[in-house]
Parts: C-alpha cells; sequence; structure tokens
C-alpha cells in the first residue's frame, strides 16, 4: 500500500487522504451554499427588523457513502423563518446517504453476478467499513423497485420521432416454473437526433408472432411513428408481426448479415468457409448495391452445384438484406446488424450465467431492463444523424448517397 507522511510524522494511506479531501470540499462546498442563500434573503425580515433567514449551527453528524469511501459530515443548518419556505441544500439533501454513483453501483454489482449474501462485503472491499444500504435486506427492496420501473417503463409515453428499430428475442434460463428458458423480446429505436434508446422488454414465447404483436401495438398505442427501417435477424414471429400492422406498412425490411452469414457457414463445410465468408463479407461491406449483387454472383459460381442450400439461404432475403443501401452511407454500418442488442445481452448472459439462471420469468425480463438501462447510459449516437432529418422529410438515398429531385423525376419518367 502507498503511504504518504505529513508534518506531524502521522502515516496515512492514499484512500484515507482521498475521504478527507472528498470531506473537506464537500464542507466548503455547503458552507459556500449556505452563505449564498442567506445572502440572497439578507434583507428578509418580520416586524422587529430580525432576519428571517440565519445560520443555525451544524446538524448532526451522518455517514455519507461517496465513491472514495466513507466520510462522517455536519451540514450547516438554516434557521428559515418565512412562512411555507424551507432551506434544502441541494448539493446533500436531507435524506442522502449515498452519492448516485453509489446508488448506480449497488444494482450493477447484483445485476453482474454478486449475490444479495456476498453484496456488503463486496461493497466494503471497494469502499471501506460501514458503507450504507448494501445489506440482502436493502437488495431485496431495490428488486422490488426495478420491478415497479418496468411496469412505468412499459407505460410511458413515446414523443420522439424514430427513424430505425432493432429488434430481436434473447433466450434466459430461467430456475423456477415449467419452462426453463424464457425468450425476451427486445426492441431499441434511434430517435431524430440520432441516439439509441431502449423502447421495449416483453416476455415472450419463442420469438412467436402473437409475442412481437403485442409488443410493436404497445408501442403504437404509446405514441410510436411509423419507422423508416426496422432490423433484425431471420426470425419469422417479428417480420410476420411487423406486416401485419398497418402502422408499420412503410418500414422497409433489413435482414441482419452476422446471423445470415452464421446461417449459411453452417451449410458449408468448415473446409470452403473461410472462402465462402469472404464473399459473404465482399457482399455485406460492398460500396454500393451493384458491387454486392456482382460479390453474390461469384459465390454462387463457386458454391452453387456443390452446396444449393447455401446459395437458396443467401438468395430467399436478398432483398431485405440490401436495404441498408437506400440509407446515408454513414449509418450502414449501424443498420447491417443487431449488434446494439446482441453487446447488450451479454451483460445479462454474465449474470444469467453466474447464478444459474434467472429466478422467475419477471425476474429475468426485471433484470434484463435494469442491465440495458445501465448500457443505454453508454451508447452513443449512430455516425451521420445529422441525416436523419433528411430521411424524416422524406428524402431518399441510393448507394447512400441522398438522391436530387430532378434525378428522382427523371427515373421515374424513364419507367
Amino acid at each position: 500500500m502507498v503511504k504518504l507522511v505529513t508534518d506531524n510524522e502521522t502515516t496515512i494511506n492514499l484512500d484515507e487522504l482521498a475521504r478527507q479531501g472528498a470531506r473537506k470540499v464537500l464542507m466548503q462546498a455547503l458552507e459556500l451554499e449556505v452563505e449564498e442563500f442567506i445572502q440572497t434573503h439578507k434583507n428578509e425580515v418580520d416586524e422587529n427588523g430580525h432576519r428571517k433567514v440565519v445560520r443555525n449551527g451544524k446538524g448532526q453528524s451522518r455517514s455519507l457513502t461517496l465513491s472514495s469511501g466513507a466520510i462522517d459530515i455536519e451540514a450547516p443548518r438554516v434557521n428559515d423563518k418565512r412562512v411555507g419556505k424551507k432551506f434544502t441544500s441541494e448539493i446533500l439533501p436531507t435524506y442522502l446517504r449515498k452519492s448516485p454513483k453509489i446508488e448506480s453501483l449497488m444494482p450493477i454489482l447484483y445485476l453482474r453476478g454478486v449475490s444479495t449474501l456476498k453484496m456488503k462485503d463486496t461493497v466494503e472491499q471497494f469502499l471501506g467499513k460501514g458503507t450504507m444500504g448494501s445489506s440482502p435486506a436493502t437488495v431485496s427492496k431495490l428488486i422490488k423497485f426495478w420491478e415497479r420501473d418496468l411496469e412505468q417503463f412499459k407505460r410511458r409515453k413515446l414523443t420522439k420521432k424514430y427513424v430505425y428499430l432493432w429488434a430481436d428475442g434473447v433466450h434466459v434460463k430461467v430456475r423456477l416454473g415449467d419452462d426453463k428458458k424464457v425468450c425476451l423480446l427486445v426492441i431499441i429505436g434511434v430517435d431524430e437526433n440520432g441516439y439509441k434508446e431502449l423502447l421495449s422488454v416483453e416476455q415472450g414465447y419463442r420469438e412467436s408472432t402473437e409475442g412481437w404483436l403485442a409488443s410493436l401495438r404497445n408501442l403504437v398505442d404509446r405514441g410510436l411513428n411509423m419507422p423508416k427501417v426496422a432490423v433484425g435477424d431471420g426470425a419469422l414471429g417479428f417480420w410476420s408481426a411487423l406486416r401485419e400492422l398497418e402502422e408499420f406498412k412503410d418500414t422497409k425490411e433489413q435482414r441482419c448479415w452476422v446471423h445470415k452469414i452464421k446461417n449459411v457457414l453452417n451449410k458449408l463445410p468448415k473446409r470452403v468457409q473461410v472462402e465462402a465468408k469472404s464473399f459473404l463479407h465482399e457482399m455485406m461491406k460492398a460500396p454500393d448495391l451493384a458491387s454486392a449483387e456482382l460479390a453474390k454472383k461469384n459465390f454462387e459460381k463457386v458454391f452453387e452445384t456443390k452446396y444449393p442450400k447455401a446459395v437458396e439461404c443467401i438468395e430467399k432475403d436478398w432483398s431485405e438484406l440490401v436495404t441498408f443501401f437506400n440509407t446515408p452511407a454513414e449509418h450502414w454500418v449501424s443498420l447491417r446488424t443487431t449488434n446494439p442488442i446482441e453487446s447488450s445481452f451479454a451483460s445479462v448472459k454474465l449474470r444469467t450465467k453466474s447464478t444459474r439462471g434467472a429466478g422467475s420469468k419477471q425476474s429475468a425480463a426485471t433484470m434484463a431492463f435494469k442491465l440495458l438501462q445501465e448500457c443505454e447510459k453508454r451508447w452513443r449516437p449512430i455516425r451521420g444523424w445529422r441525416e436523419i432529418e433528411k430521411l424524416l422529410q422524406g428524402i431518399e438515398f441510393k448507394d447512400g448517397v441522398m438522391i436530387n429531385p430532378q434525378e428522382r423525376n427523371q427515373e421515374a419518367a424513364a419507367m
């Protein structure tokens, strides 16, 4: 452990120094806040000419958990005699015992696989003895709060415009009940400013059409506009549901290339998979539709005779695989796969693996919801987000480039 020696020969460790520094800075901020508040109201006096807002010593000492550890603090008090008014610190609210970062740490630790019984020891290893709110009872209460949050999330109104959707069903193991797996139906949207947003987390049954219909109808009822493109794998349930709803009649379908490549390679022997993958990546990353179709023809020439099922696999969804060419080129990397959902669900799978599955279907959905919310905090806007406004205005793109009205009229006339 690194140690420092002060002028009075007292040896303290760096963690203690950080806590002392945090306490000093916090006390200074609280003193300044109180002083500013008092000065703001110094002209408010009663009938005897006495100020209504004055200092009133310090409050009782309380333990506050910060990222640097637990500290004891005595906040300055204010005697506020104004009718119906009361001073409340914005820096240190009356009942705050943990900083917001610590409030986030608790669910993250639990959801990443730390059991309720081990929570207190785990937190104290990082933040020191005396850390508040890490008992099994506290974590159990948190889970109840998360379930309530999920229900509120399912009812919240959607007031933004969304241009893209990603949809995927992820299977999670559960320990209780007859079904040992639950399929969580997840939808993520891209709003008018390019930000990814979690829109829906629902319990489904094997990615059925009925499950996806319920999810999509819920989104429509909450105010979802018609997105330009929906991205998903080849699961028939989602696409059948999308086509059945009038609200998505003009939404274009984009198949996930990562899923498609895996499906094609599964129909080929290992000795030719490397060569086949090269052709498939050439199609996926082609600079324009013509180049992608040329790569597909070359793939067919090489594999059609011996491996017709592999060729058929790529051919049957071809028009849905190349939808992205009619969007801005900057968006292609985001639209070719369902990676935003796949990568985020790695955290869910980690938690269920460490706990041998979620306790129930409800806890699986709740766990996924909270983990995805934590992931959402780190999601970045998609590349080329400024082009979204053009899409929402109805401007069309071809091979990643905006089509000007004159060119579009010429093409229409030629037809």
